[in-house]
């Protein structure tokens, strides 16, 4: 079977993607050694962008090369409800109709709702297959599916029955536009330009930035130690605000910092975290003076009704007017951020659902411990390792600080909270089903990553001991983006250990941020994204995978623009070449189980099929080790460099038909796991006796490792060095010149290579010596280098007296080039100021500036001699 002259990937790729899901190839296979990756779920109201291609590049190697290994290799798919997110997106939907949620009533938004998420899993499913992702769509779930429903209802259930969940009034982070509380970690950080107001507040001056809470002020803490204030500690006392008045008691507390603002600071326990610690230590009132739409409430007196911007306004102005504005200064704040609706956040006392996470009452291997325990044991034990492992640190920042977490959200869509409430009595009831008619289910939906918390074993039909349960979990590799940590990573861990006594996974994998050429974050705001469906179309999939997942060390931040897919689609179209060249040179191609010894004949021979040894096995550690990249890189270089540049130029010497088959056959197999349509496709011309995707990865056969294969490095180097000089020297790369090898030790291997060495290197070789004294003849170049000395005789193809001129000109420009660079360098304001990345490039232009003058001044030293 030839391949065509050209490779389109648009005209391959969605039938052997059939091909391989109609093969059953995804399915694990029933080998006892199990290996589990759960597929993070994307929200259901998706799009895929590029953070999710590259979790699906580097799942897919990770789970197509345990498979080739032997492995009953379990990828598992599926799709996250996303709580808020789907909701905000169909009232959004509603909102372009002139409707509400509340036209349609709960059960009818609920109707809309699952339609939209119809459509976009169908959407979500056909762009993870356009990756090429391996994944057992026959155990495809959704997070609100009936199963893992269930789940939800009994872990829910058995936490409350050991004390673990509660309902109570605390603050929380409200979040206005979505009309519910939302966790610590989904809040966010802008900073932006804000004022600090200076106060005259009754005997005392305080700061805030936020005058409006003042209104609902019920104590100002001081620092006990602070002299200026402690004849008022104790002390109730009245604020007058114009016709407002507030009465607020003197506290004092070892937090309070004496030296930051006034040192005096007005307490809103409803709306500030720290205020109402400290109203909860001091028994001090709490006065909500904002509602849950951010307005202010009845307390706010005549400001009732008005946002809280309109009531800082007004407020701050009318104090100026009072003269109990002392003055105004501008200052950097980090605002509070919705993580979900992107709307700033008020701290809010609100009568929500929470776990205690330091409660120590679940059983772990044979102790009583807290969640937040266990959640530290186990990273601390290495029972859960983290790659790179300095993200452990980020884990144990959360764990450490962990409080407890609310789970209630105000929403229609959901998993709604397994609490029942008699109609009459108002008793509470916590069971999956309702206790009859007189009960009505809570209102609330649980927080999404209570679910999602519960992926790894949920999704294998836990409760039930399962087969699968038993075989696959613990899962091996949670892979994901290191900004998901205390989302979802340190939430699986929580919930997992706690309902299963098992840990979730064993290794946590975590990719970066996908950034533009200039190291900014990809946003439509920005307009610097690129749509991976968009670039697969152009370039295919397997030029994408590769742009992702090579340079993409885990932890590290990912730069990708356009040139450098298409460079990668290079390398497609490489291998499509050379496959075609070595297949038009073997006359029966085909699977070759295990290749002679006797079979390997020439030096070229035997320097590529152990280079193949040494390249299988080094890869091989490498995967197993999930540096990917690494692995990438390797065999890239193998095909590029190696096989292609070198083994196929000497192979039209004369070709060895069984070692093109093998090198090109096993080369195809190591490469399946980063490029798999290209490679499947070429796999056909094999008449092999199945699929690439089932074929098994190859071991390094150290039988096929020669010892003089090493020579051919040095013939290789020599070719290369010769090659560069001509470069250097202006010979046209095409331009045969005549050259006299001097060596001691290799006048053996040069004999025998002469016509590789004239061919590759366009040279006529004129002698090889070992007698350093031989008169060389004059306008000849001598170059030493690590590998041997040889003289380019150039009598009549160049112009010495214009090369030494350009070269000194080269010389010339190069030190202004430098000088100019240094000059930046050394300019503190540039360093201080300018973005790091582009002060990175200036540096390493600078040393490349100075290698390349380095090599000038040799190359001028020699013409000159």
């Amino acid at each position: 079977m030839n391949l065509p002259k050209n490779y389109e990937a648009s005209a391959y790729e969605d039938s052997i993607y059939q091909k391989w899901e109609q093969s059953g190839a995804f399915q694990p296979s029933k080998s006892q050694k199990p290996f589990t990756i759960m597929m993070p779920p994307p929200n259901a109201t998706g799009e895929l962008h590029l953070g999710h291609a590259i979790m699906l590049a580097v799942e897919d190697i990770m789970i197509r090369h345990k498979r080739m290994q032997g492995y009953s290799a379990l990828w598992l798919p599926g799709t996250d409800h996303g709580g808020i997110a789907t909701q905000t997106r169909v009232e959004k939907n509603l909102l372009a109709k002139n409707l509400k949620k509340e036209d349609l009533g709960r059960e009818n938004f609920l109707k809309e709702v699952d339609s939209f998420v119809e459509n976009s899993q169908a959407t979500i499913r056909k762009q993870v297959k356009k990756m090429g992702s391996s994944c057992d769509w026959t155990r495809e779930r959704f997070t609100l599916e009936p199963h893992l429903n269930s789940v939800v209802n009994k872990v829910f259930c058995d936490m409350y029955a050991d004390g673990l969940i509660y309902k109570g009034h605390r603050i929380v982070n409200w979040d206005p536009l979505s009309q519910t509380a939302i966790s610590d970690d989904e809040v966010e950080h802008k900073e932006v330009n804000a004022k600090l107001y200076y106060i005259k507040y009754g005997p005392l001056e305080i700061a805030t930035s936020r005058p409006e809470t003042k209104l609902g002020d019920t104590a100002v803490a001081v620092n006990p130690s602070d002299e200026r204030y402690k004849h008022l500690v104790g002390q109730t006392i009245k604020v007058n605000f114009g016709d407002h008045q507030i009465t607020v008691k003197v506290i004092a507390d070892d937090s309070i910092d004496p030296n930051y603002g006034t040192g005096a600071l007005g307490v809103t326990p409803a709306h500030s975290f720290i205020d109402y610690e400290l109203a909860k230590k001091h028994d001090v009132e709490v006065v909500q003076v904002i509602n849950a739409e951010g307005r202010m409430t009845e307390v706010a007196g005549k400001y009732q009704g008005m946002t809280v911007q309109e009531a800082r306004d007004a407020f701050a102005a009318e104090l100026d007017e009072l003269g109990l504005l002392i003055k105004v200064e501008e200052y950097k704040q980090n605002l509070s951020i919705s993580y979900r609706s992107g709307g700033p956040i008020e701290p809010l006392i609100s009568e929500q659902w929470f776990v205690d996470v330091n409660k120590e009452v679940v059983d772990w291997q044979g102790e009583k411990l807290s969640l937040r325990q266990i959640c530290q044991k186990v990273v601390r034990e290495n029972q859960i390792e983290f790659i790179p492992e300095r993200f452990s640190k980020t884990y144990f920042h959360w764990i450490d600080n962990l409080h407890d977490w609310c789970i209630s959200r105000q929403l229609w869509y959901g998993h709604r909270i397994p609490a029942w409430y008699h109609s009459q009595t108002k008793e509470l009831k916590v069971q999956a089903e309702s206790p009859g008619q007189d009960w009505e289910q809570e209102s609330d939906t649980l927080d999404t990553w209570f679910s999602s918390g519960l992926w790894t074993f949920s999704t294998l039909g836990w409760p039930e001991a399962t087969d699968d349960f038993k075989k696959f979990h613990p899962t091996d590799v949670l892979e994901t983006g290191y900004d998901i940590i205390p989302f979802w990573v340190a939430r699986m861990i929580l919930m997992t250990t706690y309902a299963t006594k098992q840990i979730p996974f064993k290794t946590v994998y975590l990719h970066g941020l996908v950034r533009d050429r200039n190291g900014k974050k990809m946003s439509k705001t920005l307009g610097n994204g690129i749509d991976p469906l968009d670039m697969i179309a152009k370039y295919g999939t397997d030029a994408l995978r590769l742009s992702l997942v090579i340079g993409n060390s885990p932890g590290n931040d990912l730069k990708i623009y356009e040139e450098k897919i298409e460079s990668y689609r290079n390398f497609v179209t490489k291998l499509w070449n050379a496959s075609r060249f070595t297949l038009s040179n073997i006359e029966n191609p085909k699977y070759i189980e295990q290749l002679s010894k006797t079979d390997v004949v020439s030096l070229a021979d035997k320097w590529i099929v152990t280079r193949l040894q040494e390249v299988i096995q080094k890869g091989t550690e490498l995967l197993n080790e999930y540096k990917l990249s690494e692995a990438g890189l390797l065999f890239y270089d193998f095909l590029w460099d190696e096989f292609c540049d070198w083994y196929l130029e000497f192979s039209k010497e004369t070709a060895n038909q069984k070692v093109l088959n093998y090198v090109l056959q096993n080369t195809l197999i190591i490469l399946h796991p980063f490029i798999p349509f290209v490679t499947e496709q070429i796999w056909e011309s094999l008449n092999a006796p199945n699929l690439l995707i089932q074929q098994n990865w190859p071991a390094s056969d150290k039988e096929l490792i020669f010892d003089e294969a090493d020579d051919l490095n040095l013939v290789i180097q020599t070719i290369k060095n010769i090659r560069t000089e001509k470069a250097n020297f202006g010979v046209a790369t095409s331009r045969d010149i005549e050259i006299v090898f001097v060596t001691n030790s290799q006048t053996q291997l040069i004999n025998e290579n002469t016509t590789l060495i004239e061919k590759l290197a366009k040279v006529k070789v004129l002698e090889v010596s070992t007698n350093l004294e031989q008169v060389i003849p004059q306008a000849s170049l001598n170059i030493v280098t690590p590998e041997l000395k040889f003289y380019m005789i150039l009598t009549g193809k160049i112009d010495f007296a214009a090369e030494i001129t350009k070269t000194q000109n080269e010389i010339e420009n190069q030190t202004k080039v430098i000088n100019s660079l240094k000059g930046r360098l050394s300019n503190k304001s540039y360093i201080e100021n300018a973005p790091k990345e582009i002060v990175e490039e200036t540096e390493n232009n600078l040393k490349e500036g100075e290698l390349k003058l380095i090599e000038l001044n040799k190359r001028l030293t020699i013409l000159q001699n």
